[in-house]
């Protein structure tokens, strides 16, 4: 007898992201020089805009954008250089679609701004932990949050990487951080997490994070998964960034099938049909 679906309603401001059927596709939409796939894509403000309304047409519910990348070594930029490179597309995507509107900062300032033109959603690799500011500006703006699970810095985060037990210490430090999210004020119901493929971790790691992905359901709180043309990939297959389509299809079929609730990727038509065909495969819940 199948399992009932639970009913999984994200709050946002004006609204909700209603996670209880078919996984979500995040479009990821960087307006960086440097970000490891799609760096410097996108020359105007105009051009970025264009590209979020086009992954909205492909089936994008969440359009991800990103002023600083957070490939492996890479370096901060300042909060108003960030600023500079995302407020003008979000503020013009919210002018223009319905889809929802994420932004993928670390910095409390960006985030700040980033709601007040239009973002709906705060996406923080640091789950809130660099920036001392970010909890209180999450929880005054009433935007949904998105705790990715990160060993060390951007700059450091691959270097020797190592876990005595990966599910064990990701799920308490994930947990930590939630309940830091809960204790600064924020929402339970506003939380999602992310287990941070590639973001300090192994290749073994990185297999064993989509192999019992449904262990996070342990967290009680909706998974957000983005294994996008991540380096695993181009070590596993060889292709490089722009080459790994293939690859990341087979990563979202397995995320969906351990209960992903959303996938943030680059190819946003492809793996539309992606999460469709293995949405349909899995059927109920297997929880």
């Amino acid at each position: 007898m199948p399992h009932p679906v639970k009913a999984i309603r994200v709050p946002l401001p004006g609204g909700v992201l209603d996670l209880s059927g078919r996984p979500l596709v995040m479009g990821i939409l960087n307006v960086t020089p440097d970000s490891f796939s799609d760096g410097g894509a996108f020359r105007s403000v105009e051009e970025a805009v264009a590209r979020g309304l086009e992954m909205e047409a492909e089936g994008a519910a969440i359009l991800d954008v990103g002023g600083e990348s957070s490939r492996p070594g890479s370096l901060p930029v300042s909060a108003d250089e960030e600023m500079r490179r995302v407020i003008p597309v979000i503020r013009g995507l919210a002018a223009k679609t319905k889809s929802v509107i994420s932004v993928d900062t670390t910095k409390s300032a960006v985030a700040v701004a980033a709601v007040a033109a239009g973002a709906r959603i705060v996406n923080d690799t640091s789950a809130l932990a660099d920036d001392p500011e970010m909890a209180a500006a999450v929880r005054s703006s009433g935007a949904a949050v998105v705790l990715m699970h990160r060993r060390g810095s951007t700059a450091t985060m691959q270097e020797s990487p190592h876990y005595d037990d990966l599910f064990d210490e990701l799920l308490a430090e994930l947990s930590e951080r939630i309940a830091a999210a809960e204790g600064a004020g924020i929402d339970p119901e506003r939380i999602l997490v992310d287990p941070g493929i590639g973001f300090g971790k192994r290749l073994c790691d990185n297999l064993a994070l989509h192999r019992h992905l449904d262990r996070l359901r342990g967290l009680g709180r909706p998974i957000v998964f983005g294994p996008s043309r991540k380096s695993f990939i181009g070590t596993l297959t060889g292709a490089p960034p722009a080459d790994r389509a293939f690859g990341t299809a087979a990563a979202v079929t397995v995320a969906v099938l351990r209960g992903a609730h959303v996938v943030r990727v680059h190819d946003v038509k492809e793996m539309r049909e992606v999460v469709e065909v293995a949405y349909a495969i899995r059927g109920e819940a297997p929880w």
